[in-house]
């Protein structure tokens, strides 16, 4: 990762003497090199060395020098060598300037003083590395921005490890390792030999033995180390890296797990390298946090509606129910999905709804709703007072929020039913190998009305009703009424089993982005 102080330096000249002298010169200041004869030979040469300095002769036998300069300038392999020209015989101020601009960094003339040509040599040096450092500083912080939007954008730990481990080979060039630890207790790593990411497991207790390498303790913060061979493979055996690894640490919260990210050293970094590493481990870090937020409050929210959804329905004579409740992809937050079934005797509640919004809040929310129509339908209130009821709840304690829910009041002895809606999608009857959407309507709750949508149905024997919530048939792209007729379509025929059926028509759909609550209801009889 550092600079080297010494460079290989190729000497063009015909003239064997000059070609000795300048080459003990630049021998003695402790440089390489090599030599050519021609410009032919030149080109030979640097295909076989890698040449930080040409010392070019102006009159060459086959090419001039100056027209090789051009070249040179012009290659961008070769673009960024420093050129130094020696004439004998073009020794005017119009000489020197056609040099310089045809792609000299120096011109110097016969006869050469030595201390001349070494400073010479030193500055031009000194000016190639300062412009290589910044290019590659450059190239590492435009690499840098894409890592860092790439840690940023990555919705899984195992993704947030690929593309920190593919960003450090990108930034550094060398052999690369990243370690996380979700709240699930895993370590998550990634290496890179490559540039080409892969997922390793790690040593037990990997995330114990790892701050040993470092001063980072318990606090918040990032800290870098220029760590041993040895040392780094005593916490990981399996290491990428052949030699001595820079690793920096960091930490978002005290005393929460660090992310770690080892770089392959190419002797011992600089302040520059460090300083870019530092700036990774930290992005990683606060990418890390925010995963580990997320995912815990997503795991809070499942737990929490899947503790409130009933953990079985009533049994009633002659009818079938079938209920699902899935959560969203991993990468989405947990919606406000519930449904209910509710035995009152001589009639059972079916309720299905969804709260607005993806969050805890909107899970707490839910369980706020099915409470209350828990205790409504307790009191004996039908089904549209219910929704009444619930419209004041959300207009007096959450009037920035809105549910649609759909109640339907069932007779298990003739199979009428009674739909109440408020703005939710309208149930599918299913029967005599059709099937149809009801009327649906009614307003959302949460709006200043009492306006409920009441619909009178009757299920036949061996009719079957499929209440769902939007995230089932809702895609980017494709319009809601397109998903819907696909749902009618596939409703038919029903299976024997209906858990069997419930799972066919979720599956129908693939991988959803939000949550998903089905309630299916058969009668046999």
């Amino acid at each position: 990762m550092t600079d080297r102080e010494h460079c290989t330096a190729l000497v063009v000249d015909d003239n064997d003497t000059k070609r000795y002298i300048i080459a003990n010169w630049l021998q003695r200041a402790g440089h390489t090199v090599v030599d050519a004869t021609n410009a032919t030979e030149a080109w030979q040469r640097l295909a076989e060395h890698d040449v930080n300095l040409i010392v070019l002769d102006v009159k060459l036998p086959d090419v001039s020098g100056i027209e090789v300069s051009a070249q040179l300038k012009a290659d961008p392999e070769t673009a960024s060598v420093p050129v130094i020209q020696i004439s004998a015989w073009a020794v005017e101020s119009t000489d020197r300037t056609r040099g310089l601009r045809q792609g000299a960094d120096a011109y110097l003339t016969d006869p050469i003083d030595p201390d001349e040509f070494l400073a010479t040599v030193e500055s031009v040096l000194r000016y190639s590395r300062a412009r290589v450092r910044a290019e590659r500083m450059a190239e590492r912080m435009a690499a840098f921005t894409r890592t860092s939007l790439a840690i940023n954008a990555a919705e899984t730990f195992e993704e947030l490890t690929m593309v920190a481990a593919r960003g450090a080979f990108e930034i550094f060039g060398e052999p690369a390792s990243v370690l996380v630890l979700p709240p699930d207790g895993r370590p998550r790593r990634a290496v890179t030999l490559d540039g080409t990411p892969e997922q390793r497991t790690s040593p037990a207790g990997v995330f114990d033995r790892l701050p040993a390498l470092l001063r980072l303790g318990d606090e918040a913060g990032t800290d870098t180390a220029f760590v041993a061979a040895d040392r780094w493979r005593s916490v990981l055996p399996d290491a990428v890296a052949h030699g001595d690894v820079a690793v920096v640490m960091s930490r978002s919260k005290r005393e929460g797990p660090p992310v770690c990210i080892g770089i392959e050293a190419v002797g011992e970094p600089d302040d520059v390298d460090l300083n870019v590493l530092r700036q990774l481990g930290q992005a990683l870090a606060l990418a890390m946090g925010a995963l580990r937020s997320f995912t815990e409050q997503r795991l809070i929210s499942l737990t929490l509606q899947r503790s409130l959804l009933p953990s079985e329905h009533p049994s009633v004579p002659g009818w079938t129910f079938s209920v699902r409740y899935e959560p969203a992809s991993e990468q989405a937050e947990v919606g406000g999905d519930f449904y209910e079934v509710i035995d009152r005797g001589d009639h059972v509640l079916v309720a299905i709804g969804d709260v607005q919004g993806h969050s805890l809040h909107a899970a707490t929310v839910m369980a706020e709703i099915r409470h209350a129509l828990r205790a409504f339908a307790e009191e004996g209130h039908d089904a549209v007072m219910i929704l009444r009821l619930l419209n004041g709840v959300m207009l007096r304690y959450h009037d920035d929020q809105t549910v649609t829910m759909c109640l339907m009041t069932l007779d298990p002895r003739t199979g009428s039913l009674q739909v109440a809606n408020a703005g939710h999608l309208a149930p599918l009857y299913v029967a005599g190998g059709e099937a149809h959407y009801g009327t649906g309507g009614g307003v959302l709750l949460g709006f200043p009305t009492d306006r409920v949508a009441i619909e009178e149905a009757e299920v036949p024997p061996g009719g079957t009703v499929v209440l769902i919530t939007d995230g089932l048939i809702e895609d980017r792209g494709i319009p809601l009424s397109e998903n819907l007729e696909r749902l009618r379509t596939i409703a038919i025929p029903v299976d024997d089993d209906l858990e069997r059926y419930s799972d066919r028509l979720i599956a129908e759909f693939g991988h959803r982005e939000d949550d998903v609550a089905l309630i299916a209801l058969r009668r046999s009889r």
